[in-house]
Protein backbone atom coordinates (compact mmCIF):
# COMPACT_ATOMS: atom_id res chain seq x y z
CA UNK A 1 0.00 0.00 0.00
CA UNK A 2 1.39 3.37 -0.97
CA UNK A 3 0.43 6.73 0.45
CA UNK A 4 -1.33 9.02 -2.03
CA UNK A 5 -0.48 12.68 -2.38
CA UNK A 6 -3.96 13.50 -1.02
CA UNK A 7 -3.26 11.58 2.19
CA UNK A 8 0.13 13.26 2.55
CA UNK A 9 -1.55 16.66 2.26
CA UNK A 10 -4.12 15.63 4.88
CA UNK A 11 -1.37 14.47 7.24
CA UNK A 12 0.44 17.76 6.69
CA UNK A 13 -2.78 19.57 7.57
CA UNK A 14 -3.34 17.51 10.72
CA UNK A 15 0.13 18.19 12.09
CA UNK A 16 -0.58 21.93 11.92
CA UNK A 17 -2.95 21.61 14.89
CA UNK A 18 -1.77 21.97 18.48
CA UNK A 19 -3.04 18.75 20.08
CA UNK A 20 -2.08 19.91 23.57
CA UNK A 21 -4.49 22.86 23.40
CA UNK A 22 -7.98 22.16 22.04
CA UNK A 23 -8.79 25.90 22.07
CA UNK A 24 -6.24 26.56 19.33
CA UNK A 25 -7.60 26.25 15.82
CA UNK A 26 -6.20 26.63 12.32
CA UNK A 27 -7.43 28.96 9.59
CA UNK A 28 -6.56 28.30 5.95
CA UNK A 29 -6.35 31.52 3.99
CA UNK A 30 -8.23 31.66 0.70
CA UNK A 31 -4.95 32.38 -1.10
CA UNK A 32 -3.37 29.13 0.12
CA UNK A 33 -2.32 26.52 -2.42
CA UNK A 34 -5.31 24.64 -3.84
CA UNK A 35 -4.03 21.25 -2.62
CA UNK A 36 -3.85 22.59 0.94
CA UNK A 37 -7.38 23.99 0.73
CA UNK A 38 -8.62 20.68 -0.69
CA UNK A 39 -6.92 18.71 2.10
CA UNK A 40 -8.72 20.74 4.77
CA UNK A 41 -12.01 20.30 2.93
CA UNK A 42 -11.50 16.51 2.86
CA UNK A 43 -10.66 16.46 6.58
CA UNK A 44 -13.89 18.35 7.23
CA UNK A 45 -15.87 15.88 5.08
CA UNK A 46 -14.32 13.03 7.10
CA UNK A 47 -15.44 14.66 10.35
CA UNK A 48 -11.93 15.42 11.63
CA UNK A 49 -12.19 19.22 11.71
CA UNK A 50 -15.09 21.58 12.38
CA UNK A 51 -14.83 23.85 9.32
CA UNK A 52 -13.88 23.40 5.66
CA UNK A 53 -11.16 26.03 6.06
CA UNK A 54 -9.78 24.70 9.33
CA UNK A 55 -11.46 25.51 12.59
CA UNK A 56 -10.89 23.08 15.42
CA UNK A 57 -10.26 19.39 15.69
CA UNK A 58 -13.21 17.16 16.46
CA UNK A 59 -12.60 14.42 19.06
CA UNK A 60 -11.80 11.99 16.23
CA UNK A 61 -9.62 14.62 14.59
CA UNK A 62 -7.70 15.18 17.82
CA UNK A 63 -6.97 11.47 18.03
CA UNK A 64 -5.89 11.37 14.37
CA UNK A 65 -3.70 14.46 14.76
CA UNK A 66 -2.03 13.01 17.84
CA UNK A 67 -1.27 9.78 16.00
CA UNK A 68 0.02 11.71 12.97
CA UNK A 69 2.30 13.84 15.13
CA UNK A 70 3.57 10.79 17.01
CA UNK A 71 4.34 9.02 13.75
CA UNK A 72 6.14 12.08 12.42
CA UNK A 73 8.21 12.22 15.60
CA UNK A 74 9.13 8.53 15.31
CA UNK A 75 10.06 8.77 11.65
CA UNK A 76 12.14 11.90 12.07
CA UNK A 77 13.90 10.97 15.30
CA UNK A 78 17.67 11.16 15.27
CA UNK A 79 18.12 7.75 16.84
CA UNK A 80 17.61 4.68 14.76
CA UNK A 81 17.67 1.05 15.60
CA UNK A 82 19.08 -1.68 13.45
CA UNK A 83 18.12 -5.30 13.38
Amino acid sequence: MSVSSNLIEELNALVQFNVSNTQTGVKVHKTAKQDVIAAFQRLHEKGLITQEDGGYLTPLGAEAAEHAQNLLTILTSATSTTA
